[in-house]
């Protein structure tokens, strides 16, 4: 209902005329009968405060747009929903056991959105921040102590901009090849760093490479994992890399990429943002906030 009546907003305030239909001042028209004057005015006033904040954000985004080289600003993400979708495993994705947290590559939505995720932390760029902040571009973090550690404060930053931080495991193993109890160390002792670091226990966990078994699943729920994301699409400075046989994205899509720098790729994490967003965009698709859906 917010999001229609701010539409409605955003488009009078483009287009009202000076003068009503039949040729009035273009005062506003009286208040409803019983309704205080005062009331009315009060609440005109607040609307068109928040009329003018968006059109302020919108501006910015555009001029961040263009400073970080976007044909266009990112899409604007509709409103998250009232209810979270009800999230289970992919088909093909399932261990035998019952109750485990889902593990899964797209959220379940109509809604053109996909939700960007950024794995271990071994780069850590102050541009991809400032990017980040002024396209105001939702991501989600899977950090790795191994890496993390070298510099806790660099994504206390990122968490005080709104990131969530979650669990990639706290050495970055292959899981599979763990016996149950070292998973749990792995898991349960990044838990726990997350917490004392970051004063929040996460509820998503990723396994590293995307590989897991039955033991994972269950060490993760004992740490008090929730779901399993992993991922539909990748993405790097140079190119996608696609799960799905259309090679395209979908409505919910995980894309994944990682904290990397030009030691590692052709490119800076700056120069990865830059071709996600375009192809993202492109596409007609909006980034939103994973935990708003998860």
């Amino acid at each position: 209902m917010g999001g229609v009546l701010l539409v409605a907003a955003l488009g009078s305030a483009c287009a009202a005329p000076s003068g009503d239909a039949g040729g009035g001042t273009g005062a506003p028209p009286n208040p409803a009968a019983g309704q205080p004057r005062q009331q009315a005015q009060g609440a005109s006033g607040a609307l068109n405060a928040y009329v003018a904040k968006v059109r302020k954000q919108r501006a910015a985004r555009a001029l961040a747009a263009k400073k970080w080289g976007l044909d266009r600003p990112p899409l604007e993400a509709p409103a998250p929903p009232a209810v979270k979708p009800k999230i289970t495993t992919r088909k093909g994705f399932e261990t035998d056991g019952e109750g485990l947290p889902p593990v899964f590559t797209t959220v379940p939505t109509k809604e053109k959105v996909v939700f960007l995720t950024i794995d271990d932390g071994a780069e850590k760029d102050p541009a991809l921040l400032r990017m980040m902040n002024e396209l105001r571009i939702p991501y989600s973090a899977f950090l790795s102590d191994y890496l993390v550690k070298e510099d806790y404060g660099y994504f206390k930053k990122m968490q005080n901009a709104g990131v969530s931080l979650h669990n990639h495991t706290l050495n970055h193993r292959y899981m599979p090849g763990l016996s149950y109890a070292a998973q749990k160390r792995e898991i349960c002792g990044m838990q726990d760093t997350i917490q004392k670091r970051y004063g929040k226990r996460p509820p998503l966990f990723r396994p590293p490479y995307g590989n897991y078994n039955e033991d994972t699943l269950r060490a993760a729920k004992e740490c008090g994992v929730k779901a399993v994301p992993l991922w539909a699409a990748e993405a790097f400075p140079d190119r996608m890399e696609w799960r799905e046989w259309d090679r395209d994205l979908h409505p919910g899509d995980i894309v994944l990429t990682h904290f990397r720098g030009k030691e590692d790729w052709k490119g800076t994490m700056p120069d990865m943002i830059r071709r996600v967003m375009k192809t993202i965009t492109a596409k007609g698709y909006a980034v939103a906030k994973l935990e708003d859906y998860v």
